[in-house]
């Protein structure tokens, strides 16, 4: 049977490298540089620079203690609407090698290239792989660090490698040959395999296990009488390289999501409702950017103790207005409130089961029950007010529930 040839793309330091290509006079400028907020905000890091991540910034820091320990680095927020448009591009040249791409998230994709290799000239999969990342480079101005290997696991942890960064040698890609997978998993910590969280870290250290290589050792019955049957068997296989997850193609995102943090806590209900309706409408506009619709809505809490709570609804039909959908995160927010009234410092919402659009049209004319939430003037409003803030800017319109700026 002829091994797969499984490669994984992952843009390096995707959201630092964007927010400088948004501004080069700005962001562009600064070597050390924050990405996810504003001074003064209580925001997180989504990304950082190389320079910066010498001081000791990581994502998802609070930017206050970010600055704290590297106060000469230059802070803004993420450029969403860069970051997608630059993710799509990517996807399209990732496209043109093979049809099986899947995305991972929006900066990484993995590549199925198993019986491609007389479309790509029987070339080895490391010359495929340099030939990716300079098209990528060449046509969208971001590198990607490429891993390979037989498998979505070994790619990944390949792709890690690979990243060249400061005081390494890593150019970029590296590939892991059919039987070299053994080799390779013995260099790493357990901590580096995805899904070894931190409560499992500790777990593993208490038993002396910490590498790879400490764990081989050891027999399923061993591990089960440890961890339990079944984390025993997912260790067991992964610290071999053992992964036979297929690469699978998605036409669509798996969820659009928007948050914001207050600069102070929020008690006030209507406020927290006029904030919420107003990152509704932007992840709304970008589900109808993508044609799509939205099976069910996610709404986001976190109160001023850092206590984080959800509350989730899959509606009678796909939707994709503002309304319906606004209509829909308020009344779950309202819930979340019910059960615990305390100031809030975050609020988020999260469109996930999204079809194509006219997949959702076709599932409301045959859906039974009572009338539907969302009617086709809701759609057509939405659809209008986008071609007007497309042409005219995202201040051009807003609904009367959206919080208005104060002027700095």
């Amino acid at each position: 049977m002829t091994a797969r040839r499984i490669l994984h793309a992952d843009a390096d330091a995707f959201f630092v490298a964007v927010a400088r290509m948004a501004d080069p006079e700005g962001a562009g400028r600064a070597p050390l540089l924050i990405v996810g907020g504003r001074p003064g905000g209580r925001g997180v890091v989504c990304s950082a620079s190389y320079e910066t991540r010498a001081y000791g910034v990581r994502s998802a820091m609070p930017i206050a203690q970010a600055l704290r320990l590297c106060p000469d680095a230059m802070c803004v927020p993420v450029p969403r609407a860069a970051c997608s448009a630059t993710s799509k591009a990517i996807a399209a040249v990732l496209g043109r090698f093979t049809p099986v791409v899947e995305g991972a998230s929006i900066d990484e994709w993995y590549l199925d290239l198993t019986g491609t290799e007389a479309l790509h000239g029987h070339e080895t999969l490391e010359q495929t792989a340099v030939r990716i990342r300079q098209s990528v480079h060449r046509e969208t101005g971001m590198w990607i660090s490429i891993g390979g290997g037989t498998s979505k696991l070994v790619a990944k942890l390949a792709a890690e490698k690979a990243k060249p960064r400061p005081g390494t040698e890593a150019t970029g890609v590296r590939i892991i040959a059919e039987g070299g997978e053994g080799d390779f998993l013995r260099t790493l910590a357990l901590a580096e395999l995805p899904g070894v969280g931190p409560k499992l870290q500790e777990k593993l250290r208490s038993l002396g296990l910490v590498r790879v290589e400490d764990v081989l050792p050891h027999d399923r019955s061993t591990l089960a009488r440890w961890l339990g049957r079944r984390p025993a068997e997912w260790l067991y296989a992964r610290v071999r390289g053992i992964h036979t997850a297929p690469v699978e193609p998605r036409g669509t995102s798996k969820q659009i999501s928007r948050e914001s943090t207050f600069s102070r806590d929020v008690a006030d209900d209507a406020q927290l409702s006029a904030h919420l309706r107003a990152l509704v409408a932007k992840a709304a506009a970008e589900l109808r950017e993508s044609h799509l619709a939205a099976r069910s809505v996610t709404v986001k809490l976190r109160d001023a103790d850092f206590t984080t709570r959800l509350a989730s609804r899959t509606a009678a039909e796909p939707l994709e207005s503002d309304r319906a959908i606004g209509d829909l995160a308020v009344s779950l927010l309202r819930k979340l409130r019910m059960a615990r009234r305390h100031p809030a410092r975050l609020v988020g919402v999260a469109l996930g089961g999204l079809v194509a659009a006219r997949d959702a049209e076709q599932l409301g004319l045959f859906a039974g029950g009572p009338a539907p939430v969302e009617r086709a003037e809701d759609r057509a409003l939405s659809r209008a007010v986008d071609r007007v803030r497309e042409r005219f800017g995202d201040a051009a319109i807003r609904t009367a529930s959206t919080p208005l700026r104060r002027a700095p």
